[in-house]
């Protein structure tokens, strides 16, 4: 039985007893006295209201007159986490695996008039990645990759990290501190400092095989690493000025790293300053890309001439 479950049970079980001791719990769940306790202070920490009693015979019981206020959602705060719920589907996001027994709970919590409302509004709205012809249809798999759940378990313990990559039949082991786990395009990417080369890299979670905690016992702090990461900044090359239309687009998508500056209070005119890296044809093919998808309302004061050249070629392939 998992920790989740056991915890869940053990919490019905006390519910309905005036008393109980760790023996008991012992014997109910074939568990050692250490975990048994752990369970019970873990259970006394979401705020059931347990009272131990010394003593030989001593044990536990909920203090009396003790009640927990009731959840009560608002019709709003419902359609609010409905509709965040339902955004999530087919986005490949860890714990899903959870989402048939959270929605119980949920539904459990609510009014039939505000079940009644949810059922419309699923009959209604559509999200990306959702079949029209049946909206309780994915197009893709709602489970992300499963070394996500792995890898965000281990990085909460510790952030530096020893990951092995596969990628073209080569296999290699990288120790780095973990900057960010983001999504991107449908992909879970890892962004690390490389602590054998001291540089920024970029691994995509695809293609990780394992991943553990670095067992290096001089580690770099993380002001250290911070300090050299500002050093490696590199200088910008690209300048823009972005007006309204283009800043709508740059609001439905823009590259992680990428961030722009509102130059008046109603932001409706900014400016874009980053740096890009040429000699990487896949950074420099999507922000190639990227820029045509910002469109026309934006004025070019800085660029490399890669992705000029890049521009034009696109053009000429739709313009000939």
């Amino acid at each position: 039985m998992k920790k989740v479950e056991r915890i869940n049970i053990i919490m019905r079980y006390i519910n309905n007893r005036a008393h109980f001791t760790i023996s008991e719990i012992m014997r109910e769940f074939n568990i050692s006295r250490s975990t048994a306790i752990r369970d019970i202070r873990e259970i006394e920490s979401m705020g059931m209201p347990l009272v131990a009693e010394v003593g030989r015979d001593g044990g536990y019981f909920v203090m009396n007159n003790s009640v927990l206020p009731t959840v009560r959602f608002t019709d709003n705060e419902v359609k609010a986490l409905f509709i965040a719920f339902m955004a999530t589907r087919n986005q490949q996001l860890p714990y899903l695996k959870s989402r048939q027994s959270l929605a119980e709970k949920l539904l459990g919590l609510i009014s039939e008039n505000q079940q009644d409302d949810l059922v419309l509004l699923n009959q209604l709205l559509l999200f990306e990645g959702t079949n029209p012809n049946n909206p309780d249809l994915l197009d893709l798999s709602d489970l992300p990759h499963p070394m996500v759940e792995k890898l965000i378990q281990i990085l909460l313990m510790d952030r530096y990290l020893l990951i092995t990559i596969k990628e073209d039949k080569v296999i290699e082991s990288y120790p780095i501190y973990l900057l960010h786990l983001y999504h991107e395009k449908g992909l879970w990417l890892i962004e690390g400092f490389d602590l054998a080369k001291e540089t920024v890299q970029i691994f995509s979670v695809d293609n990780l095989t394992d991943v553990n905690p670095h067992p290096a016992k001089k580690r770099l702090s993380r002001k250290i690493i911070l300090e050299k990461m500002s050093k490696q900044e590199e200088a910008i090359n690209l300048f823009l000025e972005l007006g309204p239309k283009a800043i709508a687009q740059f609001k439905k998508y823009h590259p992680l790293k990428v961030s722009i500056s509102y130059t008046n209070p109603y932001q409706t005119t900014a400016i874009l300053k980053t740096f890009i890296n040429v000699e990487n044809p896949e950074e420099l093919a999507e922000i190639t890309n990227w820029l045509l998808f910002l469109g026309r309302d934006i004025k070019v004061r800085e660029v490399p001439e890669e992705v000029l050249e890049g521009i034009n070629e696109i053009l000429f392939l739709y313009c000939p």
